[in-house]
């Protein structure tokens, strides 16, 4: 009962979960040009991951993967589904995610391991992969339990809240569920004793497991979080997909106005964000002025954007790379460094973006 009163003084006043706010990009978040200045080193027919053994890096592009290399990236394997999910294994083999249903396991010592269902229910929307901290599992972030993978949009805008992360055992197959009702896992990696999973959605980054269990790593977002890997020398690299605006955080807030735009609108015109924007004038307007004298205004409300940010072993944020408003290497959904070279996946533009490290570490962090 007392929840329930505290969430209806929520939706009278405007405050907590009922609140429009969006958080600024300031601090170590503060836009530049990075992302949208940095080297193009391949651009694709459909990427959706990036994974790397420390060696080569390995890119999901439809059915098939392929590895980048000093040309053009060169097909390591095919499937018969598409690929919406990647990792490399310790023992030379690649798991993959097919259709976002199901989990399977090629070359290697697990070669042919498969999963359909995890923890007694089918796999709907798995979007990302990772070793676990021992190197002898697989963490996967099953998105929605509602939607499939391709679908996520419609997840956000019908308030989905049915995610899940599970760990799955290489050598026995066995699995189990680490954590439910996400609302929109999408990425997990191992950190310490505990799982660290972007709850998207809900504009954060949690943890799982060890002695503060579902605590908050990181909150209060202006970005939707994507998928986290490892930095080299420690630390994390966290991707955002898409940006928050106030429009469209007002409309989350209008269930019944989000239930007929879904049932009556194609989804390419609904208000909502998007991994590219500015194709079209049928692009519904995210508030303010989009343009000045014909000119795109990189601090006007984003309709998509891109952003990756470093963060400490503790999870706090070191510094941020962006492509804004005006750019296009929007939709950022995967960052792996190898070799002192951060590769950052751009699937707005369906490209992937290559940085030197060592230079963001000397002009970001003097």
């Amino acid at each position: 009962m007392i929840a329930v009163l505290e969430h209806l003084a929520d939706r009278l006043l405007g405050r907590g979960e009922a609140s429009t706010t969006v958080p600024p990009f300031d601090g170590q978040l503060k836009p530049n040009q990075l992302l949208e200045t940095a080297a193009v080193v391949a651009t694709l027919e459909a990427p959706e991951d990036l994974a790397t053994d420390g060696k080569s890096v390995f890119i999901a592009d439809g059915t098939a993967v392929l590895r980048l290399g000093a040309g053009a990236p060169v097909e390591v394997a095919r499937f018969e589904r598409a690929v919406t999910a990647l990792c490399c294994l310790g023992d030379g083999g690649v798991a993959v995610a097919l259709a976002g249903s199901e989990i399977t396991v090629r070359g290697g010592a697990q070669d042919g391991r498969r999963w359909e269902k995890a923890a007694g229910r089918p796999l709907i929307a798995v979007n990302a992969l990772a070793p676990s901290a021992d190197g002898r599992g697989l963490l996967a972030t099953d998105g929605s339990r509602a939607q499939p993978y391709e679908r996520w949009c419609h997840d956000l805008m019908a308030g989905g809240s049915s995610g899940r992360v599970v760990a799955l055992d290489l050598a026995g197959g066995g699995e189990r569920e680490i954590a439910s009702g996400l609302a929109y896992a999408f990425g997990a990696c191992a950190a310490g004793p505990a799982v660290w999973v972007s709850e998207s959605w809900r504009h954060r980054l949690m943890a799982f497991g060890g002695a503060s269990s579902g605590r908050a790593v990181l909150e209060s977002l202006p970005v939707y979080p994507s998928r986290l890997t490892p930095a080299e020398s420690g630390g994390y690299w966290l991707t955002a997909f898409i940006a928050r605006t106030q429009l469209v955080e007002f409309v989350l807030r209008e269930p019944a106005y989000c239930r007929r735009m879904m049932r009556e609108i194609d989804p390419r015109y609904w208000i909502a964000p998007r991994l590219s924007s500015g194709h079209t004038f049928l692009e519904p307007m995210q508030g303010a002025h989009i343009k000045t004298m014909g000119i795109l205004k990189p601090w006007a409300p984003p309709r998509s954007y891109g952003l990756v940010i470093r963060l400490t072993p503790e999870g706090l944020p070191r510094y941020s790379l962006h492509s804004r408003v005006d750019g296009r290497h929007h939709g950022v959904v995967a960052a792996v460094e190898c070799r002192g070279e951060l590769f950052v996946l751009a699937k707005g533009c369906r490209k992937i973006l290559r940085l030197s490290v060592a230079a963001l570490e000397q002009e970001l962090m003097p």
